[in-house]
């Protein structure tokens, strides 16, 4: 999983961001659901789950403050 860019992001549509942003965190919890499980777990994929999510949580809020 590769970080998205900022422009890729920006070039989404209200519907496709939240549904980009539901995705995100069905992946951050799966994520949980394996660290608590003990089944094979890389770290660095939590760091890339909460960065994507706070990038797009940002693009929504500056969206609504825009309206």
């Amino acid at each position: 999983m590769s970080l998205p860019s900022i422009k890729d992001l920006e070039n989404l549509d209200d519907i496709a961001l939240n549904s980009k942003i539901i995705e995100t965190k069905k992946e951050l919890f799966d994520l949980r659901l394996k660290k608590a499980t003990f089944t094979s777990l890389e770290p660095h994929l939590f760091k890339k789950a909460k960065r994507v999510l706070a990038q797009l949580l940002t693009l929504k809020t500056q969206r609504q403050l825009k309206k």
